[in-house]
C-alpha cells in the first residue's frame, strides 16, 4: 500500500503544492487522519529534491511509491524506488529514506541514537539504521522480495546537510548494500549507487509485483524461528498441550493435502499452557516450513513474547503481530495464524487512525479466520476484561459454523499458574461470583499454593519484599480505582495509588525505562517492577512466584457476596455506561481481579481496602493465613510506616 505511485519525470511537472494536496488527500482517504504539518512540510522539500536528483541520474522514469506502508505493521517508508536490476535484468528496490537534517549528532555515545538540533521530540534512530530495518522487513514478509533477497537495497538522504563535519558523528554506523549513507555534497556517490540497483527505463512491472505481492514470513525467517523457539527447553509439552499441538499439526496437513480449511480453539484456565502451545507451534511449523504467525491483542503481552522468544534472533520479533492487522491480509496468505490471548479479540480491527477504505463494520473475528487456512484460537473466558473483547469459545464456533468451516475444541485440563492449583482457581471463581451453581467457600488450604492476607498494604509489600529477598519474584497490582498521571517533567513517577499514608506509583507509561522503573510492557518481567503497581493491561498474561493484589473499593463484600461499584472505578474504557452498562460492568471487574488473582505461581498475597471486605476474607481465609504485623522502618515498603489503614471504611480514594 502506498499514498501516492509516481515517477521523478511526473513529479517535476507538479507544482510541490499540489503534490502535497495529492498526499493529504490520499492520507485523508487511506487513514482517516490529516497529515501533520511537518510530515507536510517534508513531502514539499524533500520529494522534489528527490525527483530532481533521479532525473538527472537518469532515472526520471523509474516508479516512486511514497509513503509505502510496511505489510502487518504501522510503519511508512518515506520512498520506495521499483524499476530493474540493471546488470541482472530483474526486478529492483531501494528503499529510501529521506532527512531534512543540516545537522545530527550521537546521542550519549550511541551511534546508533541521534539527536538533531532544533527538531523536536528527543533522540532519533539513526536513518541507516531505520531503513535498515524496512529493507529486512521488506526480506521478511514480502514474498516477492523474499523469493529476491538481492533485490532490495536501502539508503538514507540528508539533503539539506552540505557541511559534512556537521553529519560526520552519523558516518560511525558501517554502511551495507541495505544502509548507504547519502548528504547534499555526496551526489556523484549517490548517483552511482543508485545506478547501480536501477536500469534506466519504466519501472511499472516492478512496482506491480511488490503492491500486489503475497504477505506471508519468509523461509529465511521462518528457518530462523525454528532455530529459536522448537528447542527451548521451557517450551516442553505435557498431556493436552502435546495433543493441541498434535491436532493443529495434522489439521495443516489436512488443509494443505485437501485445500481446505479448518478452525480450532484451545481453552485452558490461567497457566494452563496456553502460550506455551502457541510458541511450541511457531517453532514446529517455521521448522516444517509452513507460513505461520503469532497474534495477540496485549502489547505488553506481544512486546515480552518477541523479547523472550527472540533473544537471540532479533529478527524472529517480526512474526508476533497485534490482531488489528490483518484487515486487509490476503485470504488464506498463511497456513496457520495462532491467536493467543483470543479473549481479547475485538468487535471490529477499525480505530482512530485506520485507513477509510478498512473503516467496515466487519467483525475482528471474520478477519483473522480469513487469513490462514488453520487459524488457532487459545483463549480463556473468564479473561474478557476490556469493553468490546468477545472472543468467546461460543462466538468463535457460531462463526466457523456460519461460514461453514470445520470447527476443533480442545480443552487443557492442566493447571501450572498457581503452584498447579486448581483448588485455588476454584476457590477465586467462587470467591468472585463467578460459578453460578458454587456460592464462595472458606479457603481450605493447598500444599500446592499459599494464600495469605494483609491488613495493611505496608504488611503486603513488606511480605512481598522478604520473598525478593529470598530470591523469588513478586509483584504488586491493583483495580484501577486511582488516577494515573504521566511522568513529572524530573522523569519520576507520581505516586498515585494512595491508600492512608502508603503511596505507590502504577507501573510506568513509558515505552522506556524511567530511572528504576521498567518500560510499561515489561513491567511483569523485567527487573524493577516490584517497585510499582501494576494494572489489568500489565499483569494479564504473565505470572510470577508471589502475587500482591489490592482489591479496590469497585469491589466490596456487602451483604454475603461481592457486589461492585462504578463510581470507585477510574478506567477510562468503563466510563460510559451507554457503551458499558452496569451488568458488563459487574462481570468486567470480577474479571479483572480473576486474573489479578491468579497471577501468582507460589502464592497470593490479598489486601482490600475495605474493612468489612477484609473482615469477611479472614473467615473465608483463616487467621492462619496472615502475614506478619511489623514491617522494616526503612526499604522498599518504609513509605509509610506507621499508618492504619483499617480505621477508613472505605479508605480514601484519592
Amino acid at each position: 500500500m502506498t499514498l501516492i505511485r509516481t515517477t521523478a519525470d511526473r513529479v517535476r511537472e507538479m507544482a510541490p503544492e499540489s503534490l502535497v494536496e495529492q498526499l493529504l488527500e490520499q492520507m485523508l482517504y487511506r487513514t482517516g487522519r490529516r497529515a501533520a504539518p511537518a510530515e507536510q512540510a517534508s513531502w514539499k522539500r524533500s520529494l522534489p529534491i528527490l525527483a530532481a536528483d533521479l532525473a538527472e541520474a537518469g532515472l526520471g522514469e523509474v516508479e516512486m511509491l511514497v509513503e509505502y506502508h510496511l505489510p502487518l505493521t504501522s510503519q511508512r517508508a518515506d520512498v520506495v524506488l521499483a524499476g530493474t536490476h540493471p546488470r541482472t535484468g530483474g526486478v529492483s528496490y531501494v528503499v529510501v529514506e529521506l532527512k531534512q537534517w543540516s545537522a545530527a549528532y550521537t546521542f550519549e555515545g550511541d551511534p546508533e541514537i541521534v539527536e538533531v538540533p532544533g527538531v523536536p521530540g528527543g533522540p532519533r534512530l539513526h536513518p541507516v539504521v531505520q531503513v535498515r530495518g524496512y529493507c529486512e522487513y521488506l526480506l521478511d514478509f514480502t514474498r516477492v522480495v523474499a523469493e529476491h533477497p538481492d533485490s532490495v537495497a536501502g539508503m538514507a538522504y540528508l539533503h539539506n546537510a552540505s557541511d559534512p563535519a556537521l553529519v560526520k558523528d552519523l558516518l560511525a554506523v558501517p554502511i551495507s548494500t541495505s544502509g548507504r549513507f547519502f548528504t547534499a555534497g555526496d551526489k556523484g556517490a549517490m548517483f552511482d549507487f543508485l545506478r547501480s540497483r536501477l536500469a534506466p527505463g519504466p519501472g511499472r512491472e516492478a512496482a506491480d509485483l511488490l503492491m500486489n505481492s503475497p504477505v506471508a514470513p519468509s523461509k529465511q525467517l521462518l528457518k530462523l524461528a525454528a532455530a529459536e523457539i522448537r528447542d527451548r527447553p521451557q517450551f516442553r509439552l505435557i498431556g493436552n498441550q502435546q495433543l493441541a499441538v498434535d491436532l493443529v499439526m495434522h489439521a495443516v496437513e489436512h488443509a494443505r493435502a485437501g485445500n481446505s480449511k479448518r478452525v480450532i480453539a484451545v481453552t485452558g484456565g490461567p497457566g494452563s499452557g496456553k502460550s506455551v502451545i502457541a510458541l511450541s507451534l511457531v517453532g514446529e511449523l517455521a521448522r516444517r516450513g509452513r507460513t505461520v504467525i503469532h497474534a495477540t491483542g496485549s502489547r505488553s503481552f506481544t512486546q515480552t513474547l518477541r523479547k523472550v522468544a527472540a533473544v537471540r534472533a532479533p529478527k524472529v520479533r517480526g512474526l508476533f503481530k497485534y490482531f488489528n492487522q490483518f484487515m486487509a491480509a490476503d485470504p488464506n496468505g498463511l497456513d496457520v495464524l495462532v491467536m493467543d490471548e483470543a479473549h481479547r479479540i475485538r468487535k471490529t480491527s477499525a480505530g482512530r487512525y485506520t485507513r477509510a477504505e478498512l473503516r467496515t463494520d466487519r467483525p475482528q473475528i471474520d478477519e483473522l479466520i480469513a487469513a490462514a487456512r488453520v487459524p488457532v484460537f487459545l483463549l480463556d473466558e473468564h479473561q474478557v476484561v476490556r469493553p468490546g473483547e468477545m472472543g468467546t469459545l461460543k462466538q468463535i464456533e457460531h462463526h466457523a459454523q456460519h461460514l461453514g468451516l470445520d470447527f476443533q475444541h480442545v480443552g487443557l485440563g492442566e493447571q501450572f499458574r498457581c503452584g498447579g492449583s486448581e483448588e485455588y482457581v476454584r476457590w477465586v471463581v467462587r470467591l468472585l461470583g463467578l460459578d453460578d451453581d458454587h456460592p464462595p467457600a472458606v479457603w481450605s488450604g493447598d500444599p500446592q499454593f499459599q494464600v495469605r492476607l494483609a491488613e495493611t498494604p505496608e504488611e503486603m509489600e513488606h511480605y512481598l519484599l522478604g520473598q525478593t529477598q529470598r530470591g523469588y519474584s513478586a509483584r504488586m497490582s491493583a483495580g484501577y480505582c486511582w488516577p494515573w498521571s504521566d511522568a513529572r517533567k524530573d522523569g519520576t513517577l507520581v505516586p498515585d495509588v494512595q491508600i492512608g499514608t502508603w503511596s505507590r506509583p502504577w507501573n510506568s507509561k513509558s515505552d522506556r525505562r524511567i530511572g528504576e522503573a521498567p518500560p510499561s510492557a515489561l513491567w511483569a518481567t523485567d527487573e524493577g517492577g516490584f517497585g510499582q503497581v501494576g494494572c489489568i493491561y500489565t499483569a494479564q498474561g504473565f505470572e510470577y512466584d508471589w502475587s500482591g493484589v489490592v482489591l479496590g473499593p469497585d469491589i466490596v463484600w456487602r451483604e454475603g457476596r461481592f457486589v461492585t461499584v462504578r463510581s470507585a472505578n477510574r478506567d477510562p474504557d468503563f466510563r460510559n455506561s451507554k457503551t458499558v452498562p452496569d451488568n458488563r460492568f459487574d462481570v468486567l471487574v470480577r474479571h479483572v481481579y480473576k486474573v489479578l488473582l491468579t497471577r501468582g505461581m507460589i502464592g497470593t498475597v490479598i489486601y482490600s481496602t475495605d474493612r468489612e471486605t477484609r473482615e469477611v476474607l479472614r473467615a473465608l481465609v483463616g487467621a492462619a493465613q496472615r502475614v506478619e504485623r511489623s514491617w522494616p522502618a526503612s526499604g522498599a515498603a518504609a513509605g509509610a510506616v506507621g499508618s492504619d489503614c483499617m480505621e477508613d471504611d472505605p479508605l480514601v480514594v484519592r
